[in-house]
């Protein structure tokens, strides 16, 4: 995918006036939005460690813009999205949105991608009084900021939900694991799953054969390839973003060793999909481009044009991921909670989403539980013939899909 935006720090996008809506009708007759535009702005990790997946979010950002202005914009004023480049850096996110709010004095802000990026870009929220839509912080205790709002479904505990299903997911194979190895980057959402992995391993009978941190934004993995190899376990659980996964089952490669069952955290969707390093490697997601999904509505229209931007823009894997769809979800979230409480005022935006909820591309979502969120709804992907298709739980699973045991 490379690093998006490499030569430009800075991004205005005032979506086209064309298309149709992504939850409901076309335009029709209607008005296009017209006066002012309503600035948005944001960073996203365009350049660093966090680029190969933040350039997803970019893309269904995009979109949701355009869409967002081929019906009424906000409040019948066109939006314009005014993007920042982080460098996948929390001080230099907190320094940008500082920089959104008080110099570029957008009328509302929207979240970053990653937890790292997230808690520095809130703090600011925090401190103006703003509201705060995200849609990847991993650690929802520390998102205790009234006026955020979740856009995708982790549940308030991840740590303990989701460690579950995904030992659920390979307990029922022929041959379930007995002994699990956890890698982790020191990147925080990853090592607070990784411990809570760690934790329920051990409620269940694994023997934690190794639990092992390293450095975010590492790039030789050749000395952990080893220790993995000769701890050889049944399962290996890497806490992994961007490219990490990638460079591990090299490194994994070189030593004439294949991990049995592979799960990856958070990694670049598309470099891992294609791989052949990463066949039948499973990972975490929230949605795919398959059924049941496809038919909730609007999904296939939003996998449809995130495809079709994705072929124009030679992206290696063009298929909507769960990475896209939470920038989706946190777009749909604030034109509901804009237009549903016909204001701009952030405290009242999010007092409208708290009372009402919004309907996204993950279906209907509550804000009102623990730190805001709603239910969990994490789902396990397998990497079957260079896409990722869901396997677990089984009701999600598209049709003539299971899991492939090792």
């Amino acid at each position: 995918m490379g690093n998006f935006g490499r030569d430009a720090s800075r991004r205005h996008v005032l979506g086209g006036l064309a298309g149709m809506a992504a939850f409901g009708t076309a335009s029709g007759g209607r008005a296009a939005p017209s006066g002012q535009p309503v600035r948005v702005g944001g960073t996203l990790s365009l350049t660093g460690p966090l680029a190969q997946t933040a350039g997803i979010h970019k893309i269904a950002a995009e979109i949701s813009v355009e869409e967002i202005n081929a019906r009424d914009g906000f409040l019948g004023r066109p939006v314009e999205w005014i993007l920042l480049d982080d460098q996948s850096k929390p001080e230099v996110c907190r320094s940008l949105y500082e920089k959104l709010i008080t110099v570029d004095k957008v009328d509302l802000i929207m979240g970053p991608y990653a937890t790292s990026p997230i808690l520095a870009a809130m703090g600011v929220a925090q401190r103006y009084g703003k509201l705060f839509i995200q849609n990847s912080m991993g650690i929802p205790r520390l998102a205790n900021y009234e006026l955020q709002i979740p856009a995708t479904p982790f549940g308030s505990e991840p740590n303990k939900s989701y460690p579950k299903v995904v030992f659920d997911a390979v307990a029922g194979t022929k041959n379930p694991p007995k002994t699990v190895a956890i890698l982790t980057s020191k990147f925080p959402s990853a090592q607070f799953m990784a411990e809570g992995t760690r934790d329920v391993a051990k409620e269940r009978g694994l023997n934690v054969l190794m639990y092992l941190e390293y450095e975010f934004g590492a790039r030789d993995f050749g000395a952990i390839a080893a220790r993995v190899k000769d701890a050889n376990p049944d399962f290996l659980w890497v806490g992994s973003l961007g490219l990490e996964s990638n460079m591990l089952l090299e490194a994994l490669k070189k030593l004439d060793y294949v991990p049995k069952h592979h799960f990856h955290l958070y990694p670049a969707p598309g470099p891992l999909a294609m791989s052949p390093d990463g066949k039948n490697a499973l990972a975490s997601t929230f949605l795919e481009p398959d059924e049941p999904f496809l038919s909730r509505p609007g999904v296939k229209r939003l996998a449809d044009l995130y495809k079709d931007r994705a072929t124009r823009m030679n992206l290696p894997y063009k298929e909507l991921d769960a990475q896209a769809a939470g920038m989706f979800s946190q777009w749909q979230i604030l034109e509901q909670g804009v237009n549903g409480s016909k204001s701009l005022d952030d405290r009242t935006i999010a007092t409208w989403l708290k009372k009402n909820g919004a309907t996204t591309i993950y279906n209907k979502m509550r804000f009102d539980g623990p730190f805001n969120h709603g239910d969990p709804a994490q789902l396990v992907k397998q990497n079957q013939g260079n896409n990722w298709k869901v396997v677990w739980p089984k009701e999600f699973a598209a049709p003539g899909v299971s899991l492939v045991s090792p």
